[in-house]
Parts: C-alpha cells; sequence; structure tokens
C-alpha cells in the first residue's frame, strides 16, 4: 500500500507541482509532498561501475548515464552515445536545464538510474516517488519496431514528462503543416496563440497554461499503478486513460467527469 507520495519539481516547466500534490492529496490515502528537481536532490554518489542498466553499466557519473540512455534513432533500438561532447552535453544539461531539449531518452533505463538514486530506506512500494521531468522519455514497440515518446513511466519511480505531455500524443496533421510552414518563413515555431487559431482541433503545447491541470491525472497513474498493478483505464472520458491523440487528452485530463464510475468510486474527492 502506498503510504507515501513524493512529488519532485520541473522548474524550467510550466508545471506546478504544489497544485498537483494538493489535487492528489484529495483522493489518495496517502501524505503528500512535494521537492524541489530531482536531480538536484540526489547526486550520482549511488552510481558504481557494476551497476547495470540495459546491458552496459552505468559508470561513475550521472552525466555518463543519462548519455547511455539517449535514442540514437527511432527505429533502432539501441541506446547510447558516450562520445565526450556528447557526455559534456549532459553534464550542462544537469546544470542549467533549460538549456536542454532535442533528445529523447530511454524511460525505462532512466527509471532504473533515478531508483538507483533513491536513498535505501525510501525505495520500498509504500514510498511512491513522481519525478515530474523535463526531459522527453520513451519506450521502444516491440508490436512495430520504433521509439514512442510518453507522458509517463509507471513503476517506481514513476515518471511523468512535461514535454511528453505535449509531444507524445499525436496533434491535428494541419498542426504540423502550420509548424513547418512557421519555421521555413521565420525559422522557429510558431507562438502557441498563432498555432491555436490557425489550427482546428485541440491540442497542449509548450508552455500551455493548462498544463498543470493536465498532468494530475498521469500522476495519479502512478498511484494507482503501484496500488492495484493496473496500467491504464480504457474508458477513454477517464483521468486514468492513456489517450494516444492530443484531444483524447483533452477530453480525459481536461473536461468532465473526472473518473469513469469505477474509478470515481476510488479517487472522488
Amino acid at each position: 500500500m502506498v503510504e507515501q507520495v513524493t512529488l519532485y519539481r520541473a522548474p524550467t516547466t510550466e508545471a506546478d507541482a504544489h497544485a498537483v500534490a494538493d489535487w492528489l492529496a484529495d483522493r489518495v490515502d496517502a501524505t503528500v509532498s512535494v521537492r524541489t528537481r530531482f536531480l538536484s536532490v540526489y547526486d550520482d554518489a549511488d552510481l558504481a561501475d557494476d551497476s547495470p542498466v540495459g546491458d552496459s553499466p552505468v559508470g561513475d557519473s550521472l552525466a555518463e548515464a543519462f548519455a547511455k540512455t539517449r535514442v540514437l534513432s527511432p527505429y533502432e533500438q539501441e541506446t547510447g552515445n558516450t562520445m565526450v561532447g556528447i557526455v559534456r552535453y549532459e553534464e550542462r544539461a544537469l546544470e542549467h536545464p533549460e538549456r536542454a531539449g532535442g533528445v529523447i531518452y530511454d524511460g525505462l533505463q532512466v527509471q532504473s538510474i533515478l531508483r538507483r538514486l533513491l536513498p535505501e530506506d525510501e525505495r520500498g512500494l509504500d514510498h511512491l516517488h513522481v519525478p515530474l521531468l523535463d526531459r522527453v522519455v520513451g519506450t521502444w514497440g516491440d508490436h512495430d519496431g520504433r521509439w514512442h515518446k510518453r507522458v509517463n513511466v509507471l513503476g517506481q519511480p514513476g515518471l511523468v514528462s512535461v514535454p511528453g505531455l505535449y509531444e507524445a500524443p499525436a496533434k491535428p496533421e494541419q498542426y504540423y503543416k502550420a509548424q513547418q510552414k512557421h519555421a521555413l518563413l521565420s525559422g522557429d515555431s510558431p507562438p502557441r496563440e498563432v498555432l491555436e487559431n490557425e489550427v482546428e482541433g485541440e491540442f497542449l503545447v509548450e508552455s500551455d497554461p493548462r498544463t498543470t491541470d493536465a498532468l494530475k491525472g498521469y500522476v495519479l497513474q502512478a498511484v494507482h499503478y503501484l496500488e492495484t498493478g493496473e496500467d491504464f483505464c480504457e474508458d477513454e472520458t477517464c483521468r486514468l486513460a492513456n489517450p494516444h491523440r492530443q484531444p483524447g487528452v483533452i477530453q480525459a485530463q481536461l473536461r468532465d467527469p473526472e473518473f469513469c464510475p469505477e474509478h470515481a468510486e476510488i479517487y472522488r474527492p
């Protein structure tokens, strides 16, 4: 049984960990607290050379460990690039996360690294840790031989990727066309307001003011998984659903009802 839930802030993002924690505390029978950014709380003291991540050792630095989890190609399962320049990039990303971006990391390997960083007396399943990450994570799909970006990776710790909220669920096709058009004309991505005016349909984009509300259900999914062993709800209107398209995210996380009848009995505030 989960008795404690600790959320970790992602200060470079729009996500408000304290607001998520307050919402969660009203719905679960556990103590909910917030700590600062996960990778600022813990260092790499617990990463031993013989501690495996995937099929290879972690190495002696957190930067090198993350370099080994980098996805190299959307269609190649092998991960990792520990060239000096890549490791230095990861060092800078750890120190200045606001400068990082454009990289996908193997979510299961990242989860393994972060679990190893936890204090030994906090690794039990009675104390769930949920880092809100400023990095994009993915999982390999054996069914189609490619990587898929994810909003969350369930387990201990339960990872919730803030940029994954914008990037993992597919947006309307018009969105990508408008983005490419704007990039050709100006060299960068169009502001959120421009996309919302030009593209029909509902979707979330970077720094969306609805980010915090949308993330609440994904954090609850991490708690639900540890409590029950169940991953996602099949009811597309429930916050425990895992929609693959942005309109589904809007429906599940930002529209009433919050939960399907079954899960409302458990998580009604």
